[in-house]
């Protein structure tokens, strides 16, 4: 079983997290969103994983290093592939080509999931889809009476259906996906400039390939800082071992209230942190109230009392805000 990982778009919604660090890097209960992406898929797939191959655009060694740490960290071959033009869905997946063989799970790189169940390797392919109140901002797909995908409407503007697409898909012959997505770019089957998966997987219905739709218990969205920091809250929440204190750390006359995640190296003073609160490794925070916010590597927050906030690598921050978005090497006074 492979994993194809597209992650090669900007973040712009992340913004200024997203200027020094790619969007799949950033840390989700202290790991970063694409290692739980992962994980959580190695989980449901029945068969080990063997490869796991990431389509990025220009983030660096340091972030390509990281990225086959992870892959390896889950016992798979680490491939990287690049995406140099932004030319939609189909292809960012066809970038990962030589990857695209026997079962392949694609898993877009801002979709996290909760889920308890192992996927059904012998169907053809699966759709996974979350039922959502407006569809109209997602690719959406109809079933039959057989629970079979009959058609995909992206963004419909009428109501077709209300079963939206969350952007991981398995398919039992990756080399046919292969063959539709070079398809479309043979033949310039694209809109506004762009290919898309789901005209793809349009075809290889129309030829007898049988979708059919999974479900997940919640769809975690990572789009913006806020639903990144309400991400961060459901997966300290839900899942066993996400909320932990590094035995590395110090804690001196401060309080935390769990779940958090607190790395290495950090040192705590006359503070309450918690609950929600994820703090990378070295980060001092001194006479503060710290809660349900990210807050990354190296940061020194004083005298701050800080809710439903990102902060940055190397901050030094004294403020009080229960809204704030702060990015890297950043110093902000009273």
């Amino acid at each position: 079983m492979k994993i194809i990982i597209p992650m090669a778009g900007m973040g712009k919604r992340m913004r200024p997290h997203t200027l020094t660090t790619p969007k799949p890097l950033l840390p989700i209960a202290g790991k970063p969103m694409v290692e739980w992406i992962a994980s959580d898929i190695a989980k449901v797939c029945s068969e080990t994983i063997d490869e796991i191959a990431f389509v990025i655009g220009k983030f660096g060694k340091e972030a390509e290093k990281k990225l086959l740490d992870i892959a390896q960290s889950l016992g798979a071959k680490g491939t990287i592939y690049y995406q140099e033009e932004a030319l939609g869905t189909a292809h960012a997946v066809l970038c990962a080509r030589n990857s695209l063989k026997g079962k392949v799970v694609v898993a877009f790189a801002d979709t996290l999931f909760t889920a308890d169940f192992k996927m059904e390797e012998d169907k053809d392919g699966i759709i996974w889809v979350q039922k959502i109140e407006d569809p109209s901002q997602f690719g959406v797909v109809m079933v039959n009476e057989k629970n079979l995908i009959i058609g995909f409407v992206e963004k419909p503007k009428k109501f077709v259906s209300d079963l939206a697409i969350i952007g991981i898909y398995y398919f039992r012959d990756g080399k046919n996906l292969c063959n539709e997505l070079q398809y479309l770019i043979d033949n310039n089957i694209s809109k506004n400039g762009e290919y898309q998966l789901t005209d793809a997987l349009e075809n290889m219905k129309n030829k007898g390939v049988e979708f059919s739709p999974g479900k997940v218990d919640e769809w975690l969205d990572c789009g913006n800082k806020n639903a990144t920091v309400k991400t961060n809250q459901r997966i300290l929440i839900g899942r066993k071992n996400a909320s932990f204190v590094s035995p590395l750390s110090k804690k001196i006359n401060s309080e935390i209230i769990h779940p958090c995640c607190i790395g290495d190296n950090v040192i705590l003073e006359n503070s309450k942190v918690g609950p929600f609160v994820c703090i990378g490794e070295k980060t001092v925070i001194k006479n503060s109230v710290v809660k349900n916010s990210i807050v990354q590597t190296n940061a020194k927050i004083f005298d701050s009392s800080l809710n439903n906030s990102m902060i940055g690598n190397f901050t030094e921050i004294c403020l009080s805000s229960d809204d704030s978005s702060i990015g890297d090497y950043c110093i902000i006074k009273k």
